[in-house]
């Protein structure tokens, strides 16, 4: 649909409500790269595909469209295409979105933000915020931990979801490709991920979520054969090279140390490093171990979480 604008110019009508939106100050011209992403990926209607993000509103839909009618007329090519036009040709932006999950409800950040553990990931947040403070180029965070069953993938997801609560453009990275689980917390299958993108050397595929428009993830995929040798061969580096650039936070999550080398590779690659042993359970051993093997990485440990949740 159009509506005139003059000289017998039109304008479509998303346009003029993504002006509106902006003009209202409820809608940032990233926010509307985001729509127009969703649309041409889910063939939904713009007031559609902004609810589906979590974006805006219904009823601030309804105020855009009469905001709408208000807009002074201008060509085409317009301050918010324009703003379009530069930010996705910007290389800070995502390159190609498979689709939108849910957080699931085992994420408490979501599910009950005010109970203790979702305090004790923001608090985690605020102290990694205060390292990197001086940081320009965007954070890449990996996790590790000696063992399974220490809570390591449900802090990246957390972590993740806390650090895109601020607003800052944030990725998760599920790196385990042995078993991953990162998809079953955001309520998806695996059926296509960073296994697959590493396998053919292409883009991966990101995942939306809804009601956290700043955050993406993407998934593990379908297992692939030799996953450390996928890690390796250069091609993961300079994913992650790439999303340094295009996000403001990354968390990477990893296998356990003490069954896989991977998580050990990839911290070779990374600035920093996030340790994760759960009390009374995790080897004492094992850690003293994992911390051996990480001398040789060049790595800095940004901090240690101690599990009890």
């Amino acid at each position: 649909m159009s509506v005139p604008v003059s000289d017998g110019e039109f304008m479509s009508l998303e346009s003029r409500l993504r002006d509106a939106l902006i003009a209202m100050g409820r809608l940032t011209p990233e926010g509307a790269v985001r729509i127009d992403e969703a649309m041409r990926t889910s063939g939904v209607g713009f007031g559609e595909a902004a609810i589906k993000l979590g974006l805006i509103e219904p009823e601030e839909l309804v105020q855009a469209a009469h905001e709408a009618r208000q807009l002074p007329p201008k060509a085409p090519d317009g301050i918010v295409e324009g703003a379009l036009h530069r930010m996705s040709s910007n290389r800070s932006l995502p390159v190609k979105y498979l689709g939108m999950v849910k957080a699931g409800p085992s994420l408490m950040l979501v599910r009950d933000p005010d109970n203790a553990y979702s305090e004790q990931i923001r608090a985690l947040r605020t102290e990694l915020l205060l390292l990197n403070g001086a940081s320009r180029s965007g954070n890449l965070i990996v996790i590790l931990s000696p063992c399974r069953g220490e809570g390591r993938t449900q802090l990246c997801a957390e972590l993740a979801i806390a650090f895109s609560q601020l607003g800052q453009r944030t990725l998760l990275v599920d790196a385990d490709l042995r078993r991953p689980r990162v998809h079953t917390l955001f309520e998806t299958d695996n059926s296509v991920g960073l296994g697959q993108s590493l396998a053919s050397r292409g883009a991966p595929l990101l995942l939306g979520v809804e009601k956290l428009p700043h955050l993406s993830v993407l998934i593990a995929g379908p297992s692939v054969p030799n996953p450390l040798e996928l890690m390796t061969n250069g091609h993961f580096q300079r994913q992650m090279a790439e999303w340094r650039k295009k996000y403001s936070m990354v968390i990477i999550d990893t296998p356990p140390i003490t069954e896989f080398a991977d998580g050990l590779a990839i911290a070779s690659f990374a600035e920093q490093v996030l340790i994760v042993g759960r009390s009374d359970s995790t080897p004492h051993n094992n850690m003293k171990e994992m911390l051996r093997r990480m001398a040789g990485t060049q790595s800095r440990i940004v901090g240690a979480v101690i599990n009890s949740f």
